[in-house]
C-alpha cells in the first residue's frame, strides 16, 4: 500500500478518513508505509484469540488489549472484527461465552484445546509477527528498541531473512503459513541459544 486511499489524497496513519488509524492519535510512520490489519491473514485473529483465550478466560475487550500491548501500541483490532471472530469461535464449539454483568467471558472448550494444539506453531508465530511490528514501529520512530543495537552482521543476517521471505511470498502467497512456520522454527531456534 502505497499511503493513496482518501479521494486522491495522501493517506498517513492516523489521518482522520484513512484505513490506517491508531488509537489516540496516530504516530508518523515513517520510511514504508504498512497497513498493521494486512498483517494478519484470514483466520489469523480467530486463531490469536484461541490462543489467548486458552491462556486464560478473556473478554473480547482483553484481546482488543493484549494485542494492542503486544504491538506496543500501534495496532489494535476493533472491536467489529474482534467480536464476528469470537461469535464464530463460539459457533463452531471452539470456546463457550459465560454471562458476566453486560459482558460475555470466553472460555476455551476440550475441541477448542486440540485446534489449537495443533495449529499452536502458528499461533505463536503470528504472535512474534505482531510483536516483531511493534518494535520495529517503536524503532523506526526513534522509540528505542534492541534492533538498532545489533551487531552489523546479526543486522544484515536479519535483513536477508526478510528479503527471502518477501520474495518467497512474491512468488506464492498461497505459501505464508508454510513460510510463518519455518520462520517460528527459526525464532524458536533462537531461544534455546
Amino acid at each position: 500500500m502505497d499511503g493513496l486511499d482518501n479521494g486522491g489524497r495522501r493517506c498517513g496513519f492516523g489521518m482522520p478518513g484513512c484505513r490506517w488509524a491508531r488509537r489516540g492519535g496516530g504516530r508518523g510512520m515513517g520510511g514504508e508505509m504498512t497497513r498493521a490489519g494486512r498483517m494478519l491473514a484470514q483466520g489469523d485473529l480467530k486463531l490469536i484469540a484461541l490462543a489467548l483465550i486458552a491462556e486464560q478466560p478473556r473478554h473480547g475487550y482483553d484481546i482488543i488489549k493484549v494485542i494492542e500491548e503486544r504491538t506496543a501500541g500501534w495496532y489494535a483490532p476493533s472491536p467489529g472484527v474482534v467480536y464476528p471472530a469470537l461469535t464464530f469461535l463460539e459457533d463452531i464449539g471452539h470456546v463457550i461465552a459465560q454471562p458476566e454483568g453486560a459482558k460475555k467471558l470466553y472460555v476455551i472448550t476440550d475441541d477448542g484445546r486440540d485446534y489449537l494444539s495443533e495449529r499452536r506453531d502458528l499461533a505463536e508465530a503470528v504472535l512474534d509477527r505482531l510483536a516483531a511490528f511493534g518494535e520495529s514501529m517503536q524503532q523506526q520512530n526513534g522509540e528505542g528498541g534492541e534492533a538498532g543495537e545489533l551487531p552489523p552482521l546479526l543486522r544484515a543476517a536479519l535483513d536477508n531473512l526478510r528479503a527471502v521471505a518477501a520474495r518467497q511470498i512474491a512468488k506464492d502467497s498461497d505459501k505464508e503459513a508454510e513460510l510463518v512456520a519455518v520462520l517460528a522454527r527459526a525464532a524458536g531456534e533462537l531461544r534455546k541459544v
